[in-house]
């Protein structure tokens, strides 16, 4: 389901009221029913419902109810394996009141001014925020409706709409022998009635779906393949293309001998200036076609460079002084105070691939001045946008298909994806399916920036954290991808984790300093600025604790008296990990306590290190805190799935780079963790009425200090830099 630019003002403007949410305004109420979708003749109102001539009442632009009572949900949000299009309906259902399996999630169409977040105002999925941003959101669209839907029953009724009740897609009135409409029936007389401005929403206690496990609503079509992804797309005269861009940023082909793809029938070369295409009628004949080319690319500048001088330009960097982000009393001064009790350390972290599942793939047909366009993006309308920048068009000619992703972790923030396929659409007659090889996937990747933490902090004569500095040096993504300059030097997108000094150090300072790298385009990694800071803080409080010869647990818990959540966490998940307890020769526990994405967990890694310096993690232990949950199976899936993507990274994860070039090029030399790998992993949800905290990424940055926490622990060994290197803790090597 499509809709234009254009189509979405006039709907905003014709078809929808506004009604205020606690979680920031601005949902777009409105009604269309019965032949007043054929009074519509721009679209704007078949958009806003699927299948209108089926659908009698479309009470908002999020749902759609048929007259069998089967609701239709366009979801904001992308489904790319965290199972929101399962949580978000739960809070929308369990407002409704209908029973979730009658609810159909649909992708939502690409509207800023309708589906963005009430959160940042535009149609993004990343940084844990689908729920913390519609958790309210959605649950008023369902209220919304169920109390037009009573009105409507009242007045048919004649009786007070307070004396009803709803149930399972029905409308009750116990006052007359139980007597019962359903949604179906009701829709058409509801949909004539005025927008509620303000709704009740459910106590705690009435809430059937919020909070509980639910069975996820896309798992059957994932297991008898119905599930359609981007590279799933299937058309008649749909052709495929095989890409290499130039290995080298900045890049370009000068020279491309075709003489063997000219043996090759049915196969059409596309040249760009750094990109080399071949499209056929299957990949397969693509794929030996771009292989058969000779292609001579002129990397430019960059094709130098190589991973030891970008690491050389990094770290001479973070020497300088950079720009203050967070400053609590005087942290330099007191740390020139310090002799015995002072610590200066630096922590590195380096370039790492997303390398999910489904590699790149955009399907585009550029005609009538535009395009349309099939594939998967974290950035709804950002691909609309690029799509139409590409062409020098304007929006409203981009149609949009958006479908599941198969992974995302950050990469489909980013739409060069949807510019390559389009540049290369437009030399194609009909419909074309770029597809990225795996190699050219994980060598093409905007990559998670590496990262230097230069830190310092001293103790007073009680042990605790007097001073405290950090100063972040690396690339900054927004500067990127937006192409415009820090606004007073700081990167937002890189301090959440540093700066919150949850430890409460009384002297506090977190610098930023931007280290823009060469040779490699950076993005958004899941974790995003947490998956540094929190592994530079919790390595720092390790080797704290240690200088004054305290257990780590006990020594954060003496520093968080003013993050209570916190410390229950490290508390609960302690006892949990029966912390203390004996352990075998080179066996260690190590602890990570974290509160980013507005959520509080800590984490046991237990895991040992053989003589050979090979590490197998035991198991693992999590206690989460994240405020108001939707779906606790989802929460746990979640939790243990970005564990594993983080400890991935500390055991494996390195990007690095010979004259220009990407080294790694698929999972042999990218690896990935096995299953033969993976420990056990013990998640426990603390319960709570707070807030909803993410929770797609605080696992992932769990990950990798805890594991190197344990490590030393294991072996008296600290590691500053990831991934862990076999060789010095083999002792073949010194750190």
């Amino acid at each position: 389901m499509s809709i234009s630019a254009k189509d979405a003002a006039d709907l905003s403007r014709r078809n929808f009221l506004k009604v205020g949410t606690a979680a920031g305004g601005g949902l777009m109420l409105g009604f269309q029913v019965g032949d007043a979708f054929a009074q519509e003749k721009k679209g704007a109102a078949e958009a806003a419902a699927p299948a209108p001539a089926k659908y009698v009442l479309n009470p908002n632009a999020f749902i759609a109810i048929a007259p069998d009572g089967k609701i239709s949900f366009q979801i904001p949000q992308e489904e790319m394996g965290q199972g929101v299009y399962t949580s978000l309906s739960q809070l929308l259902a369990d407002e409704l009141d209908v029973d979730l399996a009658n609810v159909t999630p649909l992708p939502a169409p690409p509207i800023d001014a309708i589906y963005g977040s009430p959160r940042s105002h535009r149609m993004s999925t990343g940084g844990s925020t689908s729920i913390r941003g519609f958790y309210t959101a959605l649950r008023q669209v369902g209220a919304s409706g169920r109390a037009m839907l009573v009105q409507a029953a009242a007045q048919q009724w004649k009786v007070d709409p307070a004396t009803l009740r709803t149930e399972s897609g029905q409308v009750i009135d116990d006052a007359h022998g139980g007597r019962k409409l359903s949604y179906g029936v009701l829709a058409p007389a509801a949909a004539k009635l005025p927008a509620p401005q303000d709704v009740k929403l459910k106590d705690d206690k009435d809430l059937k779906l919020i909070g509980k496990s639910v069975k996820r609503l896309d798992t059957p079509d994932k297991v008898n393949g119905k599930a359609q992804y981007g590279i799933d797309v299937r058309m008649d005269g749909l052709k495929i293309a095989a890409l290499a861009a130039s290995p080298v940023v900045g890049g370009k082909a000068v020279r491309v001998d075709d003489s063997k793809l000219k043996a090759m029938p049915g196969l059409q070369l596309v040249v760009l200036d750094d990109i080399v295409a071949v499209v056929g009628p299957h990949f397969w004949a693509a794929k030996k076609g771009l292989d058969s080319l000779d292609i001579t690319w002129d990397g430019g500048e960059n094709a130098t460079m190589d991973s030891a001088k970008m690491w050389q330009e990094l770290r001479a960097t973070s020497l300088k002084p950079g720009v203050v982000a967070k400053e609590d009393g005087d942290a330099p001064k007191n740390l020139s105070r310090a002799q015995d009790n002072r610590i200066d350390v630096a922590y590195e972290l380096p370039f790492l691939s997303h390398a999910p599942m489904e590699p790149q793939n955009f399907t585009v047909h550029v005609k009538n001045g535009g395009c349309e366009m099939w594939g998967g993006s974290q950035v709804q309308t950002s691909a609309v946008a690029a799509a139409a920048k590409t062409l020098n068009t304007t929006p409203d000619k981009i149609v949009f298909h958006n479908y599941m992703l198969g992974g995302g972790f950050g990469r489909r923030l980013d739409t060069d994806m949807v510019v390559k396929s389009v540049r290369i659409a437009q030399k194609v007659d009909g419909p074309v399916k770029v597809i990225w090889t795996r190699e050219e996937d994980i060598q093409q990747d905007m990559y998670r920036p590496a990262y230097r933490n230069v830190m310092s902090a001293n103790l007073d004569k009680n042990g605790k954290i007097d001073a405290w500095t950090h100063r972040i040096a690396g690339g900054a993504v927004s500067v990127r991808m937006s192409g415009k300059p820090l606004k007073g030097g700081l990167d937002r997108g890189s301090l959440e984790g540093a700066t919150e000094n949850n430890y409460g150090a009384p002297n506090f300072r977190v610098e930023f300093i931007e280290a823009p790298p060469k040779a490699l385009n950076i993005g958004y990694w899941r974790g995003v600025a947490p998956n540094n800071n929190v592994f530079a803080t919790e390595s720092l409080m390790d080797e704290l604790a240690l200088k004054v010869k305290k257990d780590p647990v006990a020594f954060r818990l003496a520093h968080l008296d003013g993050t209570p959540r916190l410390k229950a966490a490290v508390q609960l998940v302690a006892q949990r990990a029966n912390w203390g307890s004996a352990l075998p020769k080179r066996a260690g526990r190590g602890i990570c306590a974290q509160f980013a994405f507005g959520t509080y967990i800590a984490t046991v890694c237990e895991a040992e290190v053989d003589e050979g310096g090979h590490v197998r993690i035991r198991q693992v232990h999590s206690v989460i805190d994240a405020g108001r949950i939707v779906n606790p199976d989802t929460l746990m899936a979640q939790v243990q799935g970005g564990l594993m993507f983080g400890f991935t990274a500390a055991l494996y994860g390195d990007i690095t780079v010979k004259d220009g070039r990407v080294q790694q090029r698929n999972f042999n030399n990218y690896r990935i963790m096995r299953i033969n790998e993976a420990p056990p992993i013990d998640v426990h949800i603390v319960a709570s009425h707070e807030p909803s905290g993410g929770i797609g990424e605080p696992g992932c940055t769990a990950g990798p200090p805890s594991l190197v926490n344990a490590v030393a622990a294991a072996t008296g060994i600290r590691l500053r830099k990831l991934p862990i290197d076999r060789d010095i803790l083999a002792g073949r090597k010194i750190a």
